[in-house]
């Protein structure tokens, strides 16, 4: 086994000082291979060591500029600070050099959201889901997005998978309740903020919101 694959297994096991170590061997055998970089700059990232992480990020990129994982996860460094035009450029780069799956879809739809850009989000949101169906994540920021562009439909079929998924998701409960009111549907409204508060009583909205559609439905009779 590689000095990389025995550090990513160390990885899983959360042994993290053996990890770095053989990710440094891997380095020291091999300084011209990206790789080895990339995994300890991921390492790194995980730490939340993000300044020595964005370090190991960028030295893979001068070792190999074609090197899509190296932006990828350069994309997350910056996500993580919050950075998300930065993020956005990297995540964009990964694709360009030939990362495909969901999970980059994902994180480039998510920097447009956080820039509020939700028209922007939308495609990447999309080909997230179409990548990978059952990411409960993308489908639900996937869900919002499509409300958020006024396309509540297709937005609440999206809420509904999620529900689907994960029954226990409150925000998705809270944005589906969110959809029937403005569909002029109050009872079902109703209906999933009350799901909402069950599965979390804290959900400061979904309280708000069965209170105004409690409130409503009382001035009716």
């Amino acid at each position: 086994m590689s000095k990389v694959k025995q550090g990513i297994e160390h990885m899983k096991e959360q042994n993290y000082e053996q990890a770095a170590k053989c990710f440094t061997e891997a380095i020291e055998e091999n300084p011209k291979d990206p790789v080895g970089y990339i995994n300890f700059g991921n390492l790194l990232l995980h730490l939340n060591d993000l300044e020595r992480s964005l370090v190991f990020f960028e030295r893979a990129i001068e070792v190999d500029d074609q090197a899509a994982a190296a932006y990828y996860g350069l994309g997350n460094n910056y996500f993580e600070q919050g950075n998300y035009q930065e993020a956005q450029i990297n995540f964009e780069q990964a694709i360009k050099m030939g990362l495909s799956n969901s999970d980059v879809y994902f994180m480039l739809g998510m920097t447009f959201v956080h820039q509020e850009k939700s028209k922007f989000a939308l495609p990447y949101l999309q080909h997230a889901v179409e990548l990978d169906g059952d990411d409960v994540d993308a489908l639900f920021q996937y869900g919002l997005a499509l409300a958020q562009t006024e396309q509540v439909e297709l937005a609440m079929e999206t809420l509904k998978k999620v529900i689907k998924l994960h029954h226990s998701h409150s925000d998705a409960h809270y944005n589906l309740g969110v959809c029937y009111l403005y569909k002029d549907d109050a009872n079902q409204a109703l209906f999933h903020f009350k799901e909402a508060m069950t599965i979390q009583p804290d959900h400061l909205l979904a309280a708000n919101g069965k209170a105004k559609v409690e409130e409503a439905l009382k001035e009716q009779d």
